[in-house]
């Protein structure tokens, strides 16, 4: 059943990716049951967070249950193919991310071609990344924490949301600039990332997007709007 783009926008306006769809013309409204959301990253992240209150509000705009589903895994990798796999009838929906299209050069074999197997629909969200160490780091500026780093090298752990996201590729890129070696530990998702953070002297990038809080970690630097 094929879901027209500009409805399916109007009546969402915020699902940001849906499987491709066959050519049998759609002959009923939408949605008309429970539609599930599914994320590539584990609970509390900054993604989760966004698929969550827009889950919400999707629900309470349209009358039918948006239900968000975790699948982590290979930086999103394992939530696309079950969003490929499923029935594309418009009911699974998945969050796509730069990750998306950074795993279609960073693998050499994958089950699905993102370009071909998954529609997008809209953009919901833009969010910079932040650099956040435990306040228990002995370091309260970004120079402070390169000088601290430079003479220990590979004595700081620098955690991401797993290999090939935009927080590992950040932190890649940071080392790169500021001649520092990290060692890189890669979680499943940005919410394990940043609560390893917390509890342990360790550098992480964390997509800074529905919350963040300085109690439990220190803010070193964060981009700017523009160059």
């Amino acid at each position: 059943m094929k879901l027209p783009r500009r409805k399916f926008l109007h009546l969402t306006a915020g699902a940001a990716a849906l499987p491709a769809v066959s050519g049998i013309a759609w002959a009923q409204p939408y949605p008309t049951r429970p539609v599930r959301w599914i994320v590539g990253f584990a609970p509390s992240g900054g993604t989760d967070i966004v698929a969550r209150l827009m889950g919400q509000w999707l629900s309470e705009r349209l009358g039918v249950s948006f239900v968000i589903e975790n699948r982590p895994g290979a930086g999103s990798n394992v939530a696309t193919e079950a969003v490929v796999h499923a029935p594309p009838d418009g009911y699974t929906l998945l969050f796509a991310g730069l990750p998306n299209a950074i795993n279609a050069s960073l693998y050499s074999k994958l089950n699905f071609n993102f370009i071909h197997d998954i529609a997008p629909i809209a953009s919901i969200v833009r969010a910079p990344n932040v650099m956040v160490v435990n306040p228990s780091f002995p370091v309260k500026t970004l120079a402070e924490f390169i000088a601290y780093a430079k003479t220990n090298p590979r004595k700081v752990n620098m955690a991401s949301a797993g290999i090939g996201t935009t927080s590992h590729l950040a932190g890649e890129l940071f080392k790169m600039l500021a001649d520092v070696d990290l060692v890189h530990v890669p979680y499943r998702g940005n919410g394990p990332a940043l609560t390893a953070v917390r509890h342990s002297r360790d550098a992480g990038i964390e997509a800074l997007r529905a919350r963040f809080s300085l109690n439990s970690s220190r803010l070193l630097a964060r981009p700017k709007p523009s160059r």
